[in-house]
């Protein structure tokens, strides 16, 4: 049993690894070693167009594939890495990149989740004081404002807590 439980924990750590497996494919890879690295490099960076949450490197899209093709004659035609990804942006624009730069285009990629994150605070925060106002201020009337109780409701009361204590 205990064997049995034990391979079985082992079988779901396994499955909830993540494996990354490279999608380049044997015909592209360099000769160079050097220039392979360099072009491993910039393909990590590179967003897959299609995948959208994937790096060039890792995509087994036919665009990210001409992408890595594309990066490699960049780099044996003598580009630097920044003149690669500078070559890939102004085709594409900077949402090819995994980690766009920090400029007035890309200002809400960079702020938005804070601003997102600050509206739902701001929100949670109105609708808990409101709940906690309600709460205490008693029972409420068919417009929704609160309304003392009646001298009769007050006699309920009393009764009732009276039972309960006796």
């Amino acid at each position: 049993m205990r064997a049995l439980l034990s391979t079985t924990l082992m079988a779901v750590l396994l499955a909830l690894t993540p494996v990354t497996a490279s999608a380049v494919q044997p015909d592209e890879v360099l000769k160079d070693p050097a220039l392979e690295g360099r072009a491993r490099e910039i393909s990590k960076d590179l967003r897959c167009l299609v995948c959208q949450n994937q790096s060039i490197d890792d995509s087994n899209a036919p665009l990210a594939r001409d992408l890595r093709v594309l990066v490699r004659e960049r780099l044996t035609a003598g580009d630097s890495n920044q003149q690669v990804l500078s070559f890939v942006t102004d085709r594409y624009g900077d949402y090819v990149l995994l980690r766009p730069p920090f400029k007035a285009t890309t200002l809400f990629l960079w702020i938005g989740p804070f601003v997102i994150l600050a509206i739902g605070g701001v929100v949670t925060a109105l609708y808990l004081r409101g709940r906690k106002g309600a709460a205490a201020d008693g029972p409420m009337t068919a417009g929704g404002d609160t309304a003392p109780l009646t001298e009769d409701e007050r006699r309920r009361l009393d009764a009732l807590l009276r039972k309960d204590k006796a």
